[in-house]
């Protein structure tokens, strides 16, 4: 899995920054990527990027301002131009729908794939047999929500010397002992699945938030994440400022962290008042801090692998 911040800007966009918007590529896992938020020109950001508009496979929108959304009409329809025909769904809150729908119809912009559209509640938003999505609400100026991914429990490792020795033969059986399932030889042999497989390992769980104070319901969704994203739109000697705007602090954003346990902490969604020569200094207001703490530039990539997160050095 990783990580690709395609907009890491507040409010607008800047000559550093684009608005919001975040890739969790799932090549691997299943030949696609989710994006959570989809600020202005994020497909333009995309251009940039490896990332292919047909494999989008998934929206996750956090609220509704337009640092947020401004980005769908056009990613949606630029889809249908580049071959994109697998389906495509949308999570967001109350009012998504309605958006999408009347800007969709007003620019005459027709659709080659089917869309579906799912204004949530707070709860299980999507489960299927790798993954579920939870969503809760969030303590910004609107309705807003926050996302956790979490991969369940990834198939053993099959231990091929193992099956070889027990005399399986290649082929449908060693796929059920992967499964997990007991198998019978042609001699009436019974070999056990535990007996040729590996430990199981748990799948990865990362926190994707949106615009919020410091809130409760940060620290429930990030319970024990191996990632947690968080918005910083401001630092510690602004601190004011966010609490009067329902944004929050690198500071609070560490603090959601370290009370939830979690391993590593990406912060984003960054004021443009702060310049390129200022984010150290925010990242030194958290330095006391024992998870590391990176703050997301545009185009910054992180990959997950062997419960380890990693930095792509572009």
């Amino acid at each position: 899995m990783q990580l690709l911040f395609l907009g890491t800007g507040a409010g607008m966009p800047s000559k550093q920054r684009n608005t919001t918007a975040t890739a969790l590529k799932l090549l691997d896992e299943r030949g696609s990527f989710w994006l959570f938020d989809c600020g202005e020109a994020t497909q333009h950001q995309i251009l940039h990027t490896t990332l292919k508009p047909r494999k989008l496979e998934k929206i996750f929108i956090t609220h509704l301002h337009g640092d947020h959304i401004f980005g769908l009409p056009g990613l949606l329809g630029s889809r249908s131009f580049l071959s994109g025909e697998e389906p495509l769904t949308i999570y967001g809150p109350k009012g998504i729908k309605a958006w999408i729908d009347v800007t969709l119809s007003t620019t005459t912009t027709h659709l080659q794939y089917p869309l579906t559209i799912i204004e949530i509640d707070e709860g299980v938003i999507f489960e299927d047999d790798d993954f579920i999505v939870e969503a809760k609400t969030l303590e910004h100026v609107v309705l807003c929500y926050g996302y956790t991914v979490t991969q369940k429990p990834l198939l053993p490792e099959l231990l091929i010397e193992k099956t070889d020795a027990l005399g399986v033969p290649r082929g449908p059986l060693l796929k059920q002992l992967k499964e997990g399932r007991d198998i019978e030889l042609a001699d009436g042999r019974v070999v056990t699945s535990k007996e040729v497989t590996g430990e199981q390992k748990n799948g990865f769980k990362v926190a994707i938030l949106g615009d919020t104070k410091f809130c409760e319901n940060s620290i429930s969704l990030s319970q024990g994440a191996d990632i947690v994203v968080h918005e910083a739109t401001f630092d510690k000697e602004t601190a004011e400022l966010a609490r009067l705007y329902g944004h929050a602090t690198i500071l609070d954003a560490a603090n959601v962290c370290k009370q939830a346990n979690a391993k590593n902490l990406i912060v984003n969604h960054i004021s443009a008042r702060f310049l390129p020569s200022q984010i150290k200094e925010m990242v030194g207001q958290v330095a006391e801090f024992d998870f590391p703490v990176y703050v997301a530039e545009d185009f910054s990539e992180f990959n997950w692998s062997d419960d380890k997160l990693t930095p792509i050095i572009q």
